[in-house]
């Protein structure tokens, strides 16, 4: 019986603990942003955060501008660490902490389609003329 209610209590802390290291706060729940996107000296970059998924889940950007998305992680250690966007042939590993940027180019209007390695958090990028 003991052994019954210490593994009950073992598997609580271990639910509790997977929580606060992958909870995110509200900011990181926007669903659409044009606010993560700049163009710097002709080159655009969109910046998604990494952490409990990626955020924001959907970013506009303008097509026909060479582009680099930057992934931020700041303690990472879920499975958003890692990214994969299948019509690119584009799968990386991203650091528990720090900036990646990954160059896509330009890209035709269209809606760029991205997720972690096991598929569980999607980002997408749409392109618009």
């Amino acid at each position: 019986m003991k052994a019954i209610i210490i593994s009950i209590i073992v598997a609580a802390v271990l639910v509790g603990g997977a929580f606060v290291f992958t909870k995110s706060d509200g900011k990181n729940l926007q669903a659409v942003s044009e606010n993560n996107v700049s163009i710097v000296d002709g080159k655009q970059i969109i910046e998604l955060r990494a952490k409990g998924g990626f955020a924001p889940l959907k970013s506009i950007a303008k097509a026909g501008i060479p582009t680099t998305i930057r992934f931020i992680t700041n303690g990472t250690f879920d499975c958003s660490s890692s990214v994969r966007i299948p019509s690119l042939g584009i799968s990386k590993i991203l650091p528990n902490t720090g900036k990646t940027e990954i160059d896509i180019g330009p890209q035709q209007a269209s809606l760029l389609q991205g997720t972690c390695t096991m598929g569980m958090y999607p980002f997408e990028v749409e392109f618009q003329s």
